[in-house]
């Protein structure tokens, strides 16, 4: 017996074709559910790039605000009565709430008023950002809202462990882990380029240390010119350059502080994988990420990582065998780790082949598994908590 497919809705801020983790995500998870036969509408701020067109039934653009730091971004607002007169003609069977903006707001409170099950997803650690940038003081109040905000989900998706040890000692409840995919044919050993390398000024024998990222306070990306010194004071007869692959608003600054580093701006599918896998050594000193993306992206590109030992890094890399992991702000151990990698070409080699075969195994077909049966387990919970009034999957309106 085939279980029936399910009307679903995903609410977020961003999406593809926006360059960063979150869009990158879930631009996957709502393409492998519709390969799976479920209809996926998308509720998301109209973004500065949106190209003017018909109109797509499976996709609610609503009016976007600029969003503080993040230029080319829209923080979106859509009124709770808009979202309920179109939810009450077109009855989505689970909504999934990926950010936790005015936009995710009213999709929260309209998903109650109409008893839709509602699986949210903690993507961002918005509470450590308020730090970065000058705004400690709402730290606490900001935890407060996200913890009031994903404990009225039915279930609140993270992506690592730490991340759930983290929010669970903050009073979050229901938590559940969903990981993340790399696509390892597209971002593979490869596509290394030579002559991308030649406009680096590297010969095949030198060090490309790479980052790639959004260019913003919250990356700790000072660390990346500390260790980049270190590196070359240590090993002064191998021929080290910085490669720096994204953007943000901390692009000038980091460009005025590391003058000999090749920046490249923002990259995107074939061209931002020949990036990566024409590196050597890629560095991650973040210390706010959810997951980190990046870091699977790297070693399916057969890249040495060094990173610090939470998220994707503490998830994925085994110290010494496939990366190099220090422990969480321990500078000095961060910049050991990248020198480690760089003390025998044998060692560095084999980490870099044991990085591409870990990474060949992540693919994004388990997670989309995982979150369908995520997704699927909400709905037949709230159904049963409707009892005789409960709705069945892919019903289109609600009775009465």
């Amino acid at each position: 017996m085939t279980t029936p497919s399910l009307r679903i809705t995903l609410v977020t801020e961003t999406f593809p074709s926006e360059i960063n983790g979150v869009a990158n995500t879930l631009g996957r998870l709502s393409e492998g559910l519709r390969a799976r036969g479920h209809q996926v509408e998308i509720v998301r701020p109209r973004q500065l790039l949106d190209e003017r067109g018909p109109a797509d039934d499976q996709v609610m653009l609503c009016r976007g605000w600029p969003l503080p730091g993040y230029p080319g971004l829209q923080w979106g607002q859509a009124s709770m009565h808009k979202l309920l007169r179109r939810w009450r003609r077109v009855r989505p069977d689970v909504l999934y709430i990926a950010t936790e903006g005015p936009l995710g707001l009213n999709a929260l409170r309209a998903a109650r008023r109409l008893k839709i099950a509602v699986v949210s997803g903690f993507h961002t650690n918005f509470q450590q950002y308020t730090r970065d940038y000058g705004l400690g003081l709402l730290t606490r109040l900001l935890n407060g809202y996200l913890r009031w905000f994903h404990n009225r989900t039915q279930l609140t998706l993270v992506p690592s462990a730490t991340q759930r040890q983290s929010l669970e000692r903050r009073g979050f409840e229901r938590l559940a882990l969903l990981s993340r995919g790399v696509d390892s044919q597209l971002f593979n050993p490869a596509r290394r380029s030579e002559s991308l390398r030649e406009s680096w000024g590297l010969g095949p024998d030198d060090i490309a240390l790479i980052h790639v990222g959004r260019l913003a306070p919250e990356k700790n990306l000072g660390l990346l010119k500390r260790c980049l010194d270190t590196l070359q004071l240590n090993y002064p007869l191998q021929r080290l350059r910085l490669v720096v692959v994204g953007d943000g608003p901390q692009r000038a600054e980091l460009e005025r502080q590391m003058p000999e580093a090749i920046f490249c701006g923002a990259k995107r599918a074939e061209e931002l994988a020949m990036h990566y896998a024409s590196g050597d050594v890629f560095l991650f000193p973040s210390l706010s990420e959810t997951f980190g993306n990046v870091v699977l992206e790297a070693l399916a590109s057969g890249l040495g990582v060094v990173a610090y030992d939470e998220a994707a890094a503490g998830q994925h890399i085994r110290h010494g065998h496939n990366g190099a992991l220090a422990m969480p702000g321990d500078e000095e151990a961060f910049f050991d780790a990248a020198g480690w990698l760089l003390e025998d070409s044998e060692t560095l080699r084999r980490i870099r082949l044991n990085a591409r075969q870990h990474a060949s195994r992540q693919g994004w077909a388990s997670i989309i598994d995982q979150f369908e049966s995520q997704l699927r387990g909400a709905c037949q919970a709230a159904a049963q908590r409707m009892g005789a009034f409960a709705i069945k999957p892919g019903s289109p309106t609600l009775p009465g």
